[in-house]
């Protein structure tokens, strides 16, 4: 009736449900990613194995930089509105910057541009939290990078 062939989103109805988790996991991913790829040696003699473990790396390396800009445009674009802008008046030059880093991290194999990537998902995670009403505590990842991620202080039932 209507020949539509793909259809895909996050619902635009209010639900509330948002949660910058995703971002901050793709965020560890992309550096954990490049500690792999680093971790290779440099050989000009790459055989098909090696080849095959660098594409794929690369290649999630790159998907991962996505998801992060992805879970953060999502949030930032469905879920801030003015009075959480008010709140927060840096949220827009700060997403801004989480663009360009997630942009950095699919361009180069530089750690630096992924924790600068995590780093300011978290201040992100922070503000959006906060916006909620809901207090943060900072947790290392119990799995490689074992950086640091905020998370919402969750509250027994």
């Amino acid at each position: 009736m209507f020949n539509i062939e793909k259809v895909s989103a996050h619902c635009d109805v209010p639900c509330g449900v948002y949660d910058p988790g995703e971002a901050q996991y793709a965020a560890l991913s992309v550096i954990r990613f490049m500690d792999l790829i680093n971790e290779m040696p440099d050989s000009d003699n790459f055989n098909k194995d090696d080849l095959a473990k660098f594409t794929r790396l690369v290649q999630q390396k790159e998907v991962h930089s996505i998801i992060a800009k992805n879970a953060v445009a999502v949030i930032w674009g469905d879920y801030f509105k003015a009075p959480q802008i008010e709140e927060h008046p840096g949220v827009q030059d700060l997403v801004h910057s989480i663009m360009m880093d997630g942009s950095k991290c699919k361009q180069g194999l530089h750690r630096e541009d992924g924790l600068s990537l995590l780093s300011k998902i978290n201040e992100f995670a922070e503000m959006f939290w906060a916006t909620k009403e809901t207090e943060t505590e900072k947790k290392i990842s119990p799995y490689a990078p074992n950086l640091e991620v905020v998370v919402p202080v969750l509250k027994s039932a």
